[in-house]
């Protein structure tokens, strides 16, 4: 069974009050890390990004994040952008869905071996499934959902849509 639990418009509102969010929380920043784990979290982190254009004055700059998700203790983490470029910045770590955690945590970790300002997770559905102690500082919706059920992201040109399955 397929339940459509976001649609297109639904998350085109969430990513605009997640982007107020972040602006919020960085109000005096000159330039603003928008950090997204391939996949899904990237497509989220560059609409999230394309919104923050808009409404600062402040640089955006997008960021990827490689990892394995399945194993990211084995493949490591890499970004687009060197340490240098957001060493003492403000950093918003982006996924599009938190499950267990452990994309998030190791992408985290990543980051805490550089001297930076600040950093922050967003995701767009968090599930209360964690297997390590993180959290969401912006998130699009929070469903309690069982451990058989699984959740889809698709971002799709005017259908972007999140399914329970």
């Amino acid at each position: 069974m397929v339940n459509r639990i976001l649609t297109h418009e639904q998350i085109q509102h969430t990513v605009k009050r997640i982007s107020y969010q972040i602006y919020e929380a960085n109000v005096d920043e000159k330039e603003i890390i928008i950090a997204g784990i391939e996949g899904g979290g990237l497509n989220l982190a560059k609409k999230i990004a394309a919104v923050l254009k808009k409404i600062t004055d402040a640089q955006i700059i997008l960021c990827k994040i490689n990892m394995d998700k399945k194993n990211p203790l084995a493949s490591g983490v890499s970004t687009s952008i060197t340490e240098e470029a957001y060493k003492n910045k403000s950093i918003v770590l982006v996924d599009d869905v938190l499950n267990s955690g452990t994309t998030l945590i190791y992408g985290v970790h990543h980051f805490l071996k550089t001297p930076i300002k600040q950093l922050k997770t967003a995701v767009l559905v968090n599930r209360n499934h964690k297997k390590y102690p993180i959290k969401a500082d912006y998130k699009g919706i929070s469903l309690s959902t069982s451990l058989n059920e699984h959740i889809r992201v698709e971002f799709q040109s005017k259908n972007d849509a999140v399914y329970l399955e």
